[in-house]
């Protein structure tokens, strides 16, 4: 599968918005990627979520590890195609952390998956709590990726898509006042 079948894939399912949106970074854009519509149909997502699986085997992962929510639906079909198993991490009382006693054998070979990479700030937090197991981050993968960032492991990713985002500080659409929406996971409310 090709980033210009994912890219296709992405605008005829509705996946790329236009506005003015608050990222799951807290960061500000005139565009969005809403996974959701993607990972919402598996016959959309089985070919991309293999195609991933595929470009991360030589890696030679045990296991994948992605975060909730949106990681949980591609890290599982990547698993899937790899043959591997799939856990996630989840927040409690603000800290990542490994729930509903998922396992990370120490030295374990993990990919962490993610759907929309921006900041990184979600893969570094998978990175970390893949470590504080003293299992070893060997690849990310994702399916699309905002803007160039380090990981600090090898990065593997469907669909190069730039897209700009701000500071609130530096906002255009907040200069002249266009409102604002939180469609990503880390954010609840629609208040400026």
């Amino acid at each position: 599968m090709s980033s210009d079948a994912l890219r296709s894939t992405l605008a005829s399912s509705g996946a790329l918005l236009e506005g003015h949106f608050r990222l799951s970074s807290g960061r500000h854009s005139d565009r969005f990627v809403q996974k959701f519509r993607l990972l919402e149909d598996p016959r959309l997502l089985e070919p991309f979520a293999r195609e991933l699986a595929l470009r991360l085997s030589p890696y030679e992962p045990e296991i994948v590890v992605s975060a909730a929510v949106g990681g949980i639906i591609l890290g599982y079909e990547v698993a899937r195609a790899l043959g591997s198993k799939a856990i996630f991490v989840e927040k409690e009382s603000g800290a990542v952390v490994l729930r509903r006693n998922f396992v990370l054998r120490s030295g374990a070979r993990a990919a962490i998956v993610e759907d929309v990479i921006t900041t990184g700030g979600s893969v570094r937090e998978v990175i970390e709590v893949v470590r504080s197991h003293d299992a070893r981050p060997v690849v990310a993968g994702a399916l699309v990726r905002r803007s160039p960032v380090d990981l600090g492991v090898p990065t593997v990713v469907l669909l190069e898509l730039p897209i700009e985002s701000y500071e609130a500080a530096e906002c255009p659409q907040c200069r002249t006042g266009v409102p604002i929406s939180e469609p990503g996971s880390r954010f609840v409310s629609a208040a400026p």
